[in-house]
């Protein structure tokens, strides 16, 4: 830790917006003001309009006197309030953002965003050090794959995994009414939590009936994740089972499933796909995975001179991110990382990156035992470099099987998604 330095700080947004992002930038300049403002070392609190390619130009929204009552009425407003970039800064995009620092005062750099934020979070301030210009820079985790390293969880999952149990769940009862194959593609390229969270749809207290040793069969009763290599024959065997038993079958897909060589099923199956600007083929803005799964299925499962069996895909897409119904855990947790990152920098570190440790569980209440701990979460500091560039994957303990979740997942997620409608049966 330094002494503690007198100058401006900027706070910028990166990556997919999500529906608690904006309760970290708020959360930022409540620490700040409470904090380095009130010290007099913060003299301008800056927000980045979309992220660092606003810093770069110089635009920014002034942050300073920004009444409480908007303050809170933005935290509760889903998506980037000052707008978001992809933009994925190398070394010359880096020095770039330093001599804008110099340029405007900047003491206090404050980046919201995933892995890659934390990166450039790295390379400004090594930067910094090496130009001997005192330049603070935090990083505050957001994501809704949840692939941070050293968080238990990441701000923005938890409401975007409500957003997918609850969808499965309305799915899964209009799939009972009108029966048939529905197919289900879940944001996730390389970290499938957020996949894996459509098994909150299945009734939790039936998962398992210890009465006669039977599994729920709600569904989605297939859950593929890009952890487990995805096999096109073993997943028709799937299907086709659960259709022969049951008349019809519910399906979740992570847009990411690959196959035992790393290879993205998506880039096999779509042909003359799209690709992004890291030459990755576009998988969240397109149906293209689950209407390929489907004709896949349309050609494997339709018996000699008969009919096709009803089949239908849909990709959750964007919509997933910022669904304007939080989850209120998510809520918090993300609006104390920012204002932690804040506290960071007023007790004189020069750097870090915010992650959430959970020290309650929460999960036995949820299931409905009296004697279990409750949800507690804390905050701690960890070093640019243990997050910076570096992917989390589901455990192998949340796994179960090629197609499934395990129970253990269903009690790390549930008192983060919270409150979930239960339904009747007939």
């Amino acid at each position: 830790m330094q002494e503690l330095v007198r100058g401006n700080a900027v706070i910028g947004q990166s990556g997919g917006p999500t529906a608690v992002i904006n309760q970290s930038l708020v959360g930022v300049v409540e620490g700040l003001r409470s904090g380095l403002h009130a010290a007099g070392l913060v003299k301008r609190v800056l927000g980045m309009r979309h992220g660092v390619r606003g810093l770069t130009k110089g635009e920014f929204h002034d942050l300073t006197d920004m009444h409480q009552d908007r303050l809170d009425r933005l935290a509760n407003t889903p998506s980037a309030g000052l707008g978001s970039t992809r933009d994925k800064p190398d070394e010359a995009y880096c020095e770039r953002i330093l001599e804008a620092c110099k340029k405007h005062d900047i003491r206090y750099y404050f980046y919201i965003g995933g892995n890659d934020s934390s990166d450039s979070c790295r390379i400004v301030r090594e930067k910094a050090k090496a130009a001997n210009y005192d330049l603070r820079c935090f990083h505050v985790p957001k994501t809704v794959d949840n692939d941070l390293k050293e968080n238990d969880h990441t701000p923005g999952f938890p409401s975007a995994a409500k957003f997918v149990a609850m969808a499965c769940m309305a799915d899964f009862m209009d799939n009972i009414s009108l029966p048939g194959i529905k197919i289900n593609v879940v944001m996730g390229r390389h970290a499938g939590f957020l996949t894996a969270a459509s098994a909150l749809a299945r009734r939790h207290d039936r998962e398992f009936n210890p009465l006669d040793g039977t599994e729920s069969t709600d569904g989605p009763q297939l859950i593929y994740l890009p952890e487990v290599p995805f096999e096109t024959d073993r997943f028709i065997a799937d299907v086709e089972a659960w259709y022969t038993k049951k008349g019809r079958c519910h399906i979740v897909v992570s847009e990411g499933i690959q196959d035992k060589d790393g290879v993205p099923i998506g880039a096999k199956l779509i042909k003359g796909a799209q690709v992004d600007s890291h030459g990755n083929v576009q998988l969240s803005g397109s149906g293209a995975l689950g209407d390929q799964l489907g004709d896949l299925l349309k050609e494997k499962l339709t018996p000699a001179g008969g009919k096709p069996p009803r089949i239908r895909a849909d990709t959750f897409g964007y919509v997933q991110r910022c669904w304007p119904d939080a989850s209120p855990i998510d809520q918090m947790e993300a609006r104390r990382c920012g204002q932690f990152a804040a506290q960071l920098a007023l007790a004189g570190h020069h750097d870090g990156s915010v992650a959430i440790v959970r020290q309650g569980s929460g999960s036995e209440a949820w299931l409905g035992k009296d004697n279990g701990q409750p949800y507690i979460s804390t905050y701690r500091r960890v070093e640019l470099s243990d997050v910076a560039a570096k992917t989390r994957h589901m455990p192998p303990e949340f796994i179960a099987g090629h197609n499934n979740v395990s129970r253990k997942f269903v009690e790390y997620c549930l008192p983060l998604v919270g409150p979930l409608p239960g339904f009747e049966r007939l």
